[in-house]
Order: C-alpha cells, then structure tokens, then sequence
C-alpha cells in the first residue's frame, strides 16, 4: 500500500513539474472562475442580508409597542388576516427580530451589547393580495392608529431597485462564471490528456505487465485534485480579501446601505469553493484518463 501511494505522489509530481505551463494557466482559470461563483454568492449573502425583511413579496411591516398587550396584538393580527387586500402575515417575535438586528448591525458591535431582545418591537410582515402602490401604502397606513401599534414601515423603491440590480448582476456574474468553468475543465483535460500522451510508452508496458487501469489513473486524478484545490484556494484568497474593501466601498452608496456579509457566511462560499474545485479537478483528470485508456 505504502509502495503505491508512494508512486501516486512521485508520479504527481512529475507530471506538474512536466506541464509547468498548462498546470498553471489550468490553476489560474480555475481560480477566475470560482472567484465570480464565489462573488456571486457573497453578493447573494449580501443582499439577503439587506433586505431580509423585504423577501417573498413583504410590503409592509406593522411594528408593535414593545410593552404591547397580548388582546392590542392580537387584534392587530386579525385585522390583517381577516382583511381582503391582504394575502399573507406573518409574526415577527422579539427573539426572532433580535437574529434579523444581529444580521443587520454584525459590524456594528457596539449595538450588539447595548441591545436585548426585550428592547425590540415585535412586529407583522404583510404581503398584500394587489400590487396598486397607492392601496398599499394605504392599507398599512390604516393600521398607524391601531392601539399597540409602534409604526408601519413601508417597502421602499429603493430596496426594489437593490433586489432587481442584484438578480441582473448574479445572473451575469454566474454567466460568465460557467464559462471560465467550462474553459477551465477543458484546460485540466487537455493538461492530463499531453501527460499520458508523453508517457504513453510506459504505460503500455505498464499495461502489458499487469497494471490496472486504476494503477494508472489514480496518479493523473490526483494531479487534476491538485490543481482544482490550488485553483480554488486561490479563489477563495481573492474573495476573501476582497469581501472587506467592496463591503466598506458600496456601504456609502444609499442603495447598498446595509449591506453585510458574515464571517459564517464567507467560511460557507469557502468550503463550497474548495469542494467545487476539487471536483473539477477529479472528475476532469478521470474522464480524460478513462476515455485515453479506452482506447
């Protein structure tokens, strides 16, 4: 066992230090491409942070008193339930609204010890059955009044444009994103494809003397695992560095306000960057290894 895994890595190695140049340009693609997939999901994170409350067709958000009453709630609760222009409530409790703070201000620490959950109003997200902007704003507008009710914050143009801007921008990102994947599988089979091309001798003679075909492939999988990791890790250098500028950069622009990405979520796009170059790597090494030995 020993002996072969042995000649596993001495054969890696080989292999990268002969094809110096395409294991690189492989690498650097595979780096491009993760690092926009990786963009494109911190982007994702960001705005989801931002406007968490206004996801799913929220219009309008109907804050309660924090000392409010169990009866002023409920009948605040009914009469959106209960109201035809209505299609969909939802209830909001202090805990629940204390996680949306702590997403909300994670880089404002100071505000994270001098707020509780008890300090925060509970509150109803409504979704309203029509889209008539006018009959929106008048339907929360209703509620102002309500006893036990704090205010009624509306939904506004500017977090409509931000939702809109960063569908276009992701779809775009993702886009171009497939194409460098694609153009990166291709530069790591046609890397593994030269190596087994110049040593095809050898492994025919391998062949002859018994070798498996596994024997043979394992070395050129494990090369593509190299350079998709090497690639991705890279990736995940870029975005990660870049995550604190562009954060700090767009939160003076009114339309990003808000806008945050957590360490949690970083941690997360890095993982999923490293097993997605990891399985570029493989499963282009092994499909280009399996169709030469088939030959």
């Amino acid at each position: 066992m020993g002996g072969k895994i042995g000649y596993a890595l001495r054969e890696t190695l080989g292999n990268l230090r002969r094809n110096l140049l395409l294991t690189t340009a492989s690498m650097l693609t595979v780096a491009v491409s993760l690092a926009l997939v990786g963009s494109a999901f911190l982007l994702h994170y960001g705005v989801g942070n931002a406007t968490q409350r206004w996801q799913g067709g929220i219009e309008f958000e109907v804050f309660l008193k924090a000392d409010v009453t169990p009866a002023q709630s409920d009948r605040v609760g009914r009469l959106l339930v209960d109201n035809a222009d209505v299609s969909r409530v939802t209830f909001v409790n202090q805990d629940e609204q204390y996680e949306l703070f702590k997403i909300m201000f994670a880089d404002r620490p100071e505000y994270l010890r001098e707020v509780t959950a008890e300090v925060l109003p509970p509150s109803y997200r409504v979704e309203p059955a029509v889209a008539d902007a006018d009959v929106i704003r008048a339907l929360g507008e209703r509620f102002e009044q309500e006893p036990g009710v704090e205010e009624v914050a509306f939904a506004e143009e500017t977090v409509r444009r931000l939702l809109q801007v960063s569908s276009i921008t992701q779809r775009v990102i993702v886009g171009i994103a497939v194409v460098l994947f694609f153009a990166a599988s291709l530069l790591i089979f046609n890397t593994i494809r030269m190596a087994i091309f110049a040593r095809r001798r050898e492994i025919e003679v391998m062949k002859l003397v018994g070798a498996t075909n596994w024997f043979i492939r394992v070395p050129f999988m494990i090369e593509g695992l190299v350079q998709g990791l090497a690639g991705a890790g890279i990736a995940f250098g870029v975005v990660y560095l870049a995550r604190n500028a562009a954060q700090d950069a767009i939160q003076t622009v009114p339309l990003f306000e808000g806008f945050v990405v957590l360490s949690s979520q970083v941690a997360t796009t890095g993982i999923f960057t490293l097993v997605l170059g990891a399985l570029i790597g493989t499963i282009g090494a092994g499909v280009a290894v399996t169709r030469f030995l088939d030959v």
